[in-house]
This record gives structure tokens, sequence and C-alpha cells, in this order.
């Protein structure tokens, strides 16, 4: 085999069968490659079962900073007989597949004749060797971290750090194995197969490596939360066990209640008290809560919802991602009242939403979402910072005094929140229709002023509307709109087009939406603007296309959809990009 090398950019998949620790490689790695300073991109895709199955992880090292996931796959590391099956549709002429040949023979004892690139490493042997197959997985990636140059003793001390609870003796075979990667890897560049050329930069060593699950629990501490209840379910569990494992250092009470309609209401009744409090589900769970997000738009009692969306309908595919819920959490709850939804679409806006989220849900005493989607919460990549400025944690409870109402009317809409104890007023709630003074009544004059009330806040909130982001030049014809975790994949695909110096590209712009709900007042002047738009969302019906049309009457030239589960790559992005250019004559 002559030299295979790989420069600026590698996309690395490891797949194995469920239980082959493929997602304890990835977290092996993609530390391994940052403090060896390597930018590192990593994205998972994962069945719902324990065990067997074909798992798979993509790794992109680069030479710049990479946020998106790709199709192409350079270096395939096998570990089961599955796994050049299970990636049948991304591997080409080009893939190097690394991996013993035994495990990637046909059902007629021949190696697929398919794969021209092949290096065998007998990894079941030397895991056997060294004390059992669980060390397969590290040994590949002792040999991925050796490829990339990356020094042993970072390897170790990652190892011994992610090992620290498993005792001597593990973390003693496990750098073992790690050793024998990295000689194997020593051996394969000394012999001049393989070879991995990317720049890297020192001062990567120092900056944050996070997924998405961790930027949005950051801004949820940043925004004072103190109390969570939730019930597990994927891909909200990530976010969940982020907010318990820090819940001490923080002084917060998390509470895995009983099932998802407890977990609401125990949110509902913590902010009631005087908490700032939030609950986190994916769809099927949040069907559950949907009477609950009523309470509060009634009782008008904040409360922070985190949804963790992946395909339905029911359970769906519970490990996979979609964009499916937004109507879900615009529609939910019997009547009418205000909400916000925020979308993020890049890690700096989940921090920063997220804990805006618990200033605006108590500012207007409202239900505020946040939808993320499995791939968002899974994904890591490295950043230099959080951006730290203007963070304020605003409070709007009020002391109460004797003669307070609890649903005075206000001119804005807003009446004075005050919590039991504090003050001399009685604080009153009741999911009927009530008075001023939270009582229940029947007294129909009185009912449309209670419902005016509450929708009158919408026209406040107005001025906490965040707008969408626009990249590209303001001169645009073509618009490109996307909202959510779509984000890293058009803004690559835009890049690359820009850096081919494609006819017309720099025409071409892209309008990202960090709140969905409301929309911002310029949305329909960014629409009008354009020549021809494009909306690319994870999900079947074009649920965002469709509020946008119904919000502003604008309706969007193409829509985009993928629902297989799977995110958007960059190049089937960056594809249906060009053919909408060449479709206008390159603009």
């Amino acid at each position: 085999m002559s030299e295979l090398l790989f420069k600026e950019d590698v996309s690395i998949v490891l797949c194995g069968e469920a239980g082959q620790g493929i997602q304890t490689m990835e977290n092996i790695l993609v530390q391994v490659i940052k403090f060896g300073g390597y930018h590192v991109f990593s994205a998972k895709e994962y069945m719902s079962r324990v065990r067997g199955g074909e798992n798979s992880t993509e790794i992109r090292i680069s030479s710049k900073r990479v946020t998106a996931y790709v199709d192409k796959i350079d270096i395939l590391v096998s570990l089961s007989k599955g796994a050049i099956g299970h990636l049948r549709s991304r591997i080409s002429d080009e893939t190097v597949i690394i991996g013993d040949k035994e495990s990637i023979k046909i059902s007629d004892g021949e190696i697929d004749k398919s794969i021209d690139k092949l290096i065998d490493i007998p990894f079941s042997k030397m895991a056997l060797e060294i004390g059992g197959p669980i060390f397969s997985n590290i040994i590949a990636a002792g040999v991925i971290s050796s490829l990339l140059g990356v020094d042993q003793a970072v390897f170790d001390e990652c190892i011994t750090e992610i090992f620290s609870g498993k005792g001597e003796q593990i973390i003693k075979k496990d750098l073992e194995a790690g050793a024998k990667g990295y000689e194997v890897g020593q051996k394969l560049l000394e012999s001049g197969e393989i070879s991995i050329d990317i720049e890297k930069d020192p001062k990567i060593r120092d900056e944050l490596l996070l997924n998405g699950t961790e930027a949005v629990g950051m801004g949820c501490l940043a925004g004072g939360c103190n109390f969570m209840s939730s019930y597990p379910m994927t891909p909200s569990t990530p976010l969940q066990v982020f907010i318990a494992q820090n819940a001490e250092n923080f002084g917060i009470v998390f509470e895995q209640a009983e099932d998802e309609i407890a977990a609401i209401n125990m949110a509902i009744g913590a902010f009631y008290a005087g908490a700032r409090s939030m609950v986190a589900t994916s769809g099927s769970g949040f069907a559950l809560m949907e009477e609950a997000v009523g309470l509060s738009g009634m009782i008008e009692t904040p409360v922070v919802i985190y949804i963790g969306q992946r395909p339905g309908p029911a359970v769906g595919l519970p490990t996979r991602t979609a964009q499916e819920d937004l109507n879900l959490a615009l529609y939910s709850g019997p009547g009418e009242f205000p909400r916000i939804i925020f979308a993020p679409g890049k890690f700096d806006d989940a921090f920063k939403l997220s804990q805006m989220a618990f200033n605006l849900a108590d500012k207007y005493q409202i239900p505020v979402f946040i939808l993320s989607d499995q791939y968002f919460a899974d994904y890591y990549h490295n950043l230099t910072s959080l951006d730290l400025d203007d963070l304020k944690l605003e409070d709007f409870v009020i002391k109460t005094d004797a003669n307070y109402k609890r649903y005075q009317i206000t001119d804005d809409g807003i009446s004075p929140r005050g919590i039991p104890g504090f003050g001399e007023g009685l604080v009153v709630v009741d999911s009927d229709e009530h008075d001023e003074e939270g009582h229940i009544t029947e007294d129909l004059d009185l009912r449309t002023r209670m419902v005016d009330k509450r929708l009158q806040k919408m026209e406040k909130i107005q001025g906490d509307i965040i707008p969408p982001e626009l990249i590209g030049g303001s001169d645009y014809e073509m618009l490109i709109v996307g909202w959510g975790s779509t984000y890293g994949a058009i803004r690559e695909a835009l890049d690359k087009l820009g850096s081919d110096k494609i006819s017309g590209s720099d025409k071409v712009a892209f309008l990202h939406f960090k709140q969905v709900y409301p929309l911002h007042p310029d949305t329909n002047n960014y629409l009008k603007k354009a020549k021809n738009t494009v909306i690319f969302e994870n999900n079947a019906t074009a649920q965002f296309a469709k509020l946008i049309k119904l919000e502003t009457g604008f309706d969007i030239d193409k829509k985009v959809l993928k629902y297989n589960g799977m995110p958007f790559s960059v190049e089937e992005t960056q594809k249906e990009i060009l053919e909408n250019l060449n479709g206008m004559g390159g603009i």
C-alpha cells in the first residue's frame, strides 16, 4: 500500500457494537486531541440497545475550528463485523479501514472486495493478551493518538484521569493497552503506510472542550437555577446528570421524579415558592407535561422547560436526532397565553439563552422553552471561551404588603409577583379562572379582562426578542434560513462555497434563528429582500417555515427536509445550496 497522507482536516470514524466502548474511545480521543493542540469535533450516532447493533462516532481533527458533521470518512476504525455494512454509504474508495481483517471478512470467508485500503491490526488478539476484549478500544485510541503525533504522556494523563475511579489495576491495564496502540501507530508511521499532517496550535490546549448539554447546563447555572425535577429520557438525561453532578457546589436541589407529570408540577411549585426551577425531558415525555404548561400559563408562575428533541411519534427513534417538537412546544397547554421558545445552534448561544431563559421566565411569569436535540446535545468541539459579558441575574420577586393582589391588573399585563413568606401578603393561586386576589371566579367580564391581561405581556416581550443572526453580506440575493442545530452545517457549507469561489456564492447569506417564538419583527424584511429563499429543517413538515408563513405571510421558496434521524452533513447542505444557485443561473 502506498503512503496515505491526510492534510488540513481528517474525519476518523470509530464503529463497533454497543458494549465495545465506542463512547469511551470518543471521551478519550477528544480530550487527547485537544490537549495535543488540534481543533476537534465529534458527533455520535447510536442504537437504542445495551448490547449489539452498531454504534459509531465521528471525530474531525482540523487545522481550523470545525463545528459540523461530515459524511466523508477518511479513516474508519472497525471494531466489529457489522461496521462496514453499517457505514457502507459513507465509505469511499479513499477511505482507509483500520481493523482486524478476520472481523472484516464477509460470509464466504473473503475480504469484502469493495475495501480498497485496509490496514490489518488484530485488535482482539492484542486485547486478549493484555487481559480481555474490552481493551480493544484503548488500543485503537492509542493507535489514532500515535498517528496524530500526540505525546504519549498526554494520552496517559487522560487515561489516568478518565479511569481514576476504576482502581489502580484497571488503570495499569489501560495504560498498557494505550502503549500497545502507540507502538502499532509508530510502526505504521515508520513504514510510510499512513501519515497525518495537520497543523497544531499550542493555544488550543488551554481552550474549553464542551458538548451542547454542558453549554446549556452552564447557562442554567449562570441563570441561577437552584431546583430541577425531571424524569430520565434520552437525550435530555445528560442535562439532568450535569445539574445533579453540580448540585452540591451550586446549591441546587435535584429531584428525580416518579414521572414526567410530577416533574413539571414540582418545578412549577418550586418557582411559586421562590426558587428558579426547570424541568428537562424529550418529546413523548413532554407530551405528558402539557396540562401543567397550561397551569403555568394560568397561575402565571414561571418555569423553564428543556426539550431534547428526537424523532417521533411516540418514542420513535429514542437515540436519534430531530427538530420535530417545535409545534409541540408552541401549542402545548390548553387555552391562550404567552411563551418564549429558544433554539440554540452554537455553544455560546446555548449558554447565553439558557441563562436568559430564567430571567425572562421570571420577568414575564411564563413558561420559557429551550429546544435542543440529540445531535446538539451530544456533539463536542473546542472553543476559546464562553462570553460572560453582560450576564445579569435579574430577580423580579417583590415583597408583599397586607393589600397584595397576586393578579393585579396592570398597564403592561405583568402583575407584581410575590412568594409565600416574603412580606405580609397572602399569595393565592388557582388553576381555575380567578380574580385579582387569586380566588376562583365565574365573572365573565372579569374572565375577559384576565385573558387580555395575560396576552398583553406579548407586547412587552417584543422588546426582549433575540434577533436572528445574519451571516454573509447584506446585499444577498439568496437567503438560507435555519434554526437550532442546523447552524454548523449551513455555516461550513457556505464557507466552503466561498473558499471554492463558486459563482454567486458571495450573494448568498444565512439567517439563523436562535429564538423561534415570538419571531423578531424584522423577519419579514430579511425574507422579502431575497430573490430566492431556502430553509433547512430536521422534520418532515417544515414546521418553522409554516410558523414563519403563519406569522408573516411569507412562504419560503424551497424546504430542504431531513427526518431519518441523522443531522444534516456539510456535504449534503452544500449540494442543496449549490443546486439552488445553479437553478438561479449562478446568480
